[in-house]
């Protein structure tokens, strides 16, 4: 495993949380005109109560000893949810799982999540591994998004394809609010396998071939399952709302379902049978 990927990630995620945060927020006076945003590290360190300089190596990504009950103090000071915890006690406790998977085979999915994609028939359902690479989907998700099957299986990533594909830029309303929900996910994957040295080569590669990526990337959402719902403008079937459920998959291969269930009351499943309907039975 590679220390510094770890401990670069883990400074980079303390600074992203610091910087979301004012005195104000955290019960601290305003003070003087401040030249950064968020709060100064000292300020952090004062609320959790350790010093400034251990608080300073830890966030600069220095290699130093930490413990579980400073941690909990750091997550209060800095309000971190439950999957925010669990990222930093990933990093910063050396958790993260090593792996030498390989993405150039076809993952399988077992005939039980096969049967499942076929029953919902207008839930459009992505199903995707730790690093996000569809491994499997339903005919309504090719309908409302893209035919996978034309998309080579090393080219599948689906942070790659967000950011790519003019498909998903031009569907999704608030394609930032789409995008950030998949990148929370992801973000939480590269914290329980941070010694995974694909993740860190995937991520300079989109950091350098895509600037919006990197503004996003390093806003350092982490979530494990985003509940949210997005408007679509479908080029054929008009406007579309979905709510997004994203589910862990009980087993060893580390798979993710995500059902885009039809929102009520706004016409989108009538329109996605009728989508369905012409596209698999053109005149």
């Amino acid at each position: 495993m590679n220390p510094e990927t770890r401990l670069q990630a883990l400074s980079e995620f303390l600074k992203a949380k610091r910087f979301k945060l004012n005195p104000q927020m955290v019960g601290l006076p305003a003070g003087t005109r401040r030249r950064t945003p968020g709060l100064r590290r000292e300020e952090v360190a004062q609320l959790a109560g350790v010093s400034t300089t251990w608080y300073t190596w830890l966030e600069q990504g220095r290699e130093i000893k930490v413990s579980t009950s400073v941690l909990d103090a750091i997550s209060d000071a800095l309000q971190l949810n439950k999957d925010e915890k669990k990222y930093l006690y990933a990093l910063a406790l050396e958790e993260g799982v090593d792996s030498v998977s390989s993405n150039k085979e076809e993952t399988e999915i077992s005939p039980s999540l096969k049967r499942i994609l076929q029953e919902l028939q207008y839930c459009p359902t992505i199903i995707t591994d730790r690093r996000l690479f569809i491994v499997g989907w339903n005919m309504a998700a090719a309908n409302v998004f893209l035919d996978f099957d034309q998309i080579p299986i090393e080219e599948r990533n689906l942070i790659q394809l967000l950011f790519s594909r003019k498909e998903f830029r031009s569907l999704a309303v608030n394609w930032e609010h789409f995008v950030k929900g998949f990148l929370a996910i992801f973000r939480t994957y590269y914290g329980q396998y941070v010694a995974d040295q694909w993740y860190k080569q995937f991520i300079e590669e989109l950091e350098q071939a895509y600037p919006d990526f990197r503004l996003l990337w390093h806003e350092g959402e982490v979530s494990s399952a985003p509940e949210m719902q997005i408007e679509f403008r479908h080029a054929k079937a008009g406007k579309m709302i979905f709510n997004l459920t994203s589910l862990q998959v009980q087993g060893n291969n580390d798979l993710r379902c995500s059902v885009y269930t039809p929102a009520e009351d706004t016409g989108t499943e009538s329109k996605l049978k009728r989508l369905i309907k012409n596209e698999n039975n053109p005149k």
